[in-house]
């Protein structure tokens, strides 16, 4: 794959303003909409659940990428189906039956994403990465927004890209948390394809202007 995508993370946005803000990633140069949703028992945050993510979708004319930071994903696979999800990513510390949990999301019409936190190591991957559509590097721990990059996060994305290459695996690489300007080259040259950014767009003063900067850099 050899464009690179932005992906805003919804997270950041105004929640009192959210078709606003859905309607400015719509408009902008980003790639799709990325959704975090969070249980409070998986992750220490609750964020949003069904209703929100039903009024996004109304409003949405971009992919909805979809990360589930829950327990029990297998339970919620059919709803966010029917909400409209194009991209439904799980944790692999979540699954315990993960091939099983991705041929479910595959049977619901989704693309089969695995998110791995940031003390998993790429090799866990190495006999399912085949199955997977989509591999999303967790690059701050799970949970919260506006957290500092963790730097292990660059020889991770090289070892991901290497599996990638021996299995003949079409997975992109998506890289989530602390995603800025100062790093987003370097992720793109160590082999990533999709970019979240939350805070760093959404709190800028101009987001739909620090988006297009993305897009340059990772051009």
């Amino acid at each position: 794959m050899n464009q690179k995508l932005i992906a805003p993370s919804l997270l950041a946005a105004d929640f009192g303003n959210l078709q606003r803000d859905v309607e400015m990633v719509n408009n902008s140069e980003a790639d799709w909409h990325h959704i975090d949703v969070m249980d409070g028992v998986f992750v220490p945050n609750i964020s949003y659940g069904m209703p929100v993510i039903k009024a996004i979708a109304k409003h949405a004319t971009k992919p909805l990428d979809v990360h589930l930071m829950i327990v029990e994903p297998d339970r919620y696979i059919d709803a966010f189906a029917e909400l409209g999800a194009n991209i439904l990513t799980v944790h692999y510390e979540a699954c315990t039956h993960l091939h099983r949990t991705l041929q479910a999301i595959k049977a619901a019409k989704m693309k089969a994403g695995v998110a791995l936190n940031p003390h998993t190591p790429i090799h866990l991957l190495e006999d399912i990465i085949q199955d997977i559509d989509l591999v999303c590097l967790m690059s701050v721990n799970p949970g919260f927004g506006g957290q500092s990059f963790i730097k292990n996060t660059y020889p991770k994305v090289s070892d991901l890209k290497d599996l990638i290459i021996k299995k003949n695996s079409n997975a992109l690489i998506e890289i989530d948390g602390g995603v800025n300007s100062d790093n987003a080259k370097s992720l793109v040259d160590s082999g990533a394809d999709v970019l979240v950014a939350g805070s760093f767009v959404f709190k800028s003063e101009h987001p739909t202007r620090t988006i297009q900067g993305l897009k340059q850099i990772i051009a």
